[in-house]
């Protein structure tokens, strides 16, 4: 699956949900770039600004900041800074906070 920088899909535009929102107003943007037949796994690009949320996992997702920073911080952890060029796995069951500190833009790929 290609992921190009200006993908031709129609995004998804969101925010977390108000009971996990922790500060900000952050606005994310999504672009599906590719789903599965069995619609389990499927990638794109995603978007966001500056904001802090509570994140619950329930699906597999590796990920890869291309611009910005964020900090994700397990709940039983160190936080891990993350800007361009690097790459996290989040597995099922991972809670913890995302902060976007600098508006930010990642490649993503989903698993349920």
């Amino acid at each position: 699956v290609h992921f190009s920088a200006k993908p031709s899909v129609t995004p998804e535009i969101g925010s977390p949900k108000p009971d996990r929102l922790v500060a900000g107003q952050p606005r994310h943007t999504t672009y599906i770039t590719y789903e599965s037949a069995d619609a389990k796994t499927f990638c794109g690009i995603w978007e966001s600004t500056e904001g802090s949320w509570r994140v619950v996992y329930d699906e597999w997702e590796s990920c890869t900041v291309l611009d910005g920073h964020c900090i994700v911080t397990p709940d039983q952890g160190e936080p891990i800074h993350l800007g361009p060029g690097d790459t996290l796995v989040l597995e099922p069951g991972f809670t913890g906070l995302w902060t976007v500190t600098q508006s930010m833009r990642k490649t993503f790929v989903i698993r349920l």
